[in-house]
């Protein structure tokens, strides 16, 4: 296998513990917590959890820092050393700009502080090829800031910038609450990708689908419909699966009982990813450690799904 790809990576997820209480001290902000050893429990997700909307809790920290310039700049290009240093040679980092203008910043200029933190973390380590995709939020309050997420990336769509995401609780937010939304996307035809077949069944994923995403984040509930499963494979559709986390989330009662296998024998083009870093306790060279120990995954293998990472990367030049 000659490079590792990811392309499926939160940036609030994958923050390194030391830097969020650093800038928590720094930036005078009053934690519930008292040492970085809490603060490290408190954005790993406990193996007891029990659903997706409980894995989310683990960003309500990270985010607290993450409403500075200054801050958004240092943590992408930590996030893009770090992968740097996993051997990882092409990158898609995602986050949700709206999360991060509670300290008056708006939403451009969380991304500007994000680009400059992705070249930066380029310049210095020229290994690495990183994109960073842009996420509107699943909710019933924030459409206006979702249509302007929107906006953002098509102002920003370029070398760094590469695509719109949606993300959160997808079980309480139906995908097809989205349609005004991914209408925008694609009358300015920005590239997409959108979590779906997660916390929710196939039916999200058909929305998916009607959106005109070639792009899936995680999918995994496409093993529950062959005539889906087909569908996929007809339209080169690409999953981003992230077997570690849809453990953590309940997306499967166990990793051993994970359909990543499934999926990839049948013709499905997956791919695999590790989600939130941190949060999950993971990176890459984990998931295919368990990809080749629990499914028996073979080098060759292994190399079809970078291969299939490799042509859905959104920067191709």
């Amino acid at each position: 296998m000659n490079r590792l790809i990811e392309l499926h990576l939160h940036l609030d997820g994958s923050l390194r513990p030391d830097t969020v209480w650093e800038l928590a001290n720094e930036q005078g902000i009053d934690l519930p917590l008292h040492s970085l050893e809490e603060v490290r429990n408190q954005m790993r997700v406990p193996e007891n959890c029990k659903t997706l909307e409980e894995y989310l809790e683990r960003f309500d920290l990270p985010l607290l820092v993450l409403q500075k310039a200054d801050a958004l700049e240092r943590v992408t290009f930590e996030l893009v050393e770090d992968l740097a240093k996993a051997g990882v040679e092409y990158a898609e980092i995602r986050f949700a700009p709206q999360l991060s203008v509670q300290g008056g910043l708006t939403q451009a200029e969380v991304v500007e502080a994000a680009v400059q933190g992705a070249k930066r973390g380029m310049q210095a380590y020229p290994g690495i090829r990183v994109g960073l995709i842009l996420c509107c939020m699943r909710g019933d309050t924030n459409e206006v800031l979702n249509l302007e997420t929107v906006e953002v990336a098509r102002q920003y769509l370029g070398d760094v910038v590469c695509a719109v995401d949606i993300a959160g609780a997808e079980s309480l937010f139906p995908t097809e609450h989205f349609k005004k939304v991914f209408d925008k996307v694609q009358a300015y035809h920005l590239p997409m990708t959108i979590h779906a077949g997660e916390a929710a069944g196939p039916e999200s994923m058909r929305t998916a689908l009607s959106f005109g995403t070639k792009r899936i984040g995680h999918g995994v509930a496409a093993i529950h419909d062959a005539e889906l499963m087909q569908e996929l494979i007809d339209q080169n559709v690409t999953l981003e699966v992230c077997v570690t986390s849809n453990y953590h989330t309940k997306v499967v009662p166990s990793i051993a009982e994970h359909p990543i296998r499934k999926l990839f024998d049948a013709g499905v083009r997956v791919t695999v990813n590790s989600d939130n870093m941190t949060a999950s306790g993971t990176n890459l060279g984990k998931e295919i450690e368990i990809l080749k120990n629990t499914f028996g995954f073979t080098e060759d293998e292994l190399a079809k799904m970078m291969e299939y990472a490799w042509e859905a990367r959104f920067l191709k030049d």
